[in-house]
């Protein structure tokens, strides 16, 4: 496993499902996993992003901290933002990948109907003779409709 990918899954075990945020110290957390605090920033700015559901708020200096917020959001909620604020005209196969990743994770949709979703907005699936510009608003199109239909399914659940 990726030291990345190790101080994310540590990080995301302290915050458990009964905890909302998180305080860190930078360099505590960095002599933890022996890297460089900077190692700790790239991780935080790429794994805990807003649209990841998260916020991060840091104080510098001697008795500084990073605190890291999971925004708890409802399943329609977390979808709504998605399509309206995060998939744009367009979105490429990789973003669009991650998005439906985080989907997974969060469990708006099973791991079959995030691979089914992967599978309609693959390069594979949109492997006609246009540029890749069209390519990509097709993408977002398709993926704002999944997206949509997964909200109106989990509205009449609630």
């Amino acid at each position: 496993m990726r030291l990345s990918d190790s101080i994310e899954q540590f990080i995301k075990e302290l915050l458990s499902a009964d905890e909302t945020e998180v305080e860190l110290k930078r360099n505590e957390l960095a002599e933890y996993f022996q890297c460089a605090p900077s190692q700790i920033n790239y991780v935080l700015a790429t794994r805990f992003t807003m649209d990841d559901g998260y916020v991060i708020e840091s104080r510098r200096g001697g008795g500084g901290y990073i605190r890291i917020v999971r925004v708890v959001q409802t399943g329609a909620q977390r979808l709504m933002y998605l399509i309206n604020e995060r998939i744009g005209d367009t979105i490429s196969e990789n973003e669009a990948s991650r998005l439906i990743g985080q989907l997974v994770e969060q469990r708006l949709v099973t791991a079959d109907e995030g691979e089914i979703m992967r599978a309609a907005v693959s390069q594979q699936a949109l492997s006609v003779p246009v540029p890749d510009a069209i390519k990509d608003a097709l993408r977002a199109r398709t993926l704002r409709t999944m997206l949509t239909t997964v909200a109106r399914q989990n509205r009449a659940a609630e």
